[in-house]
């Protein structure tokens, strides 16, 4: 799993100004498939999420957790997962929502 520079770009300054950041990327309501970025512990994890990576950013102090339901995972197993900003309005519940674009992953296939 990577971040795009215009992703980590932007996670640098959601994390100046709202401190450590997670990740969460749940393919049911709200924004779809689209991966959602909280505070640190503001979204509660559970069983049915799987840590996908720890997302290690310059210039950010401690490594961002990425979270994936676990029924999404099972889709995207065999896939290598970027994740990326574009301008457009997102989930209203995701950090960058203010910022008039929105996070997304990109994927590549890679073999089983």
């Amino acid at each position: 799993m990577e971040l795009t520079p215009a992703a980590a770009d932007l996670v640098r300054r959601l994390r100046e100004a709202h401190g450590p950041l997670m990740f969460h990327q749940s393919g049911g309501c709200c924004d779809g498939s689209a991966p959602m970025c909280f505070r640190y512990g503001e979204f509660r994890t559970g069983g049915s999420d799987v840590l996908l990576a720890s997302l290690d950013v310059d210039g950010v102090a401690e490594s961002v957790p990425f979270w994936m339901s676990k029924s999404q995972f099972e889709l995207w197993a065999h896939t290598r997962l970027i994740v990326d900003v574009v301008e457009g309005r997102g989930s209203g519940f995701s950090l960058e929502a203010p910022e008039g674009v929105r996070f997304l992953i990109r994927s590549r296939l890679v073999g089983p």
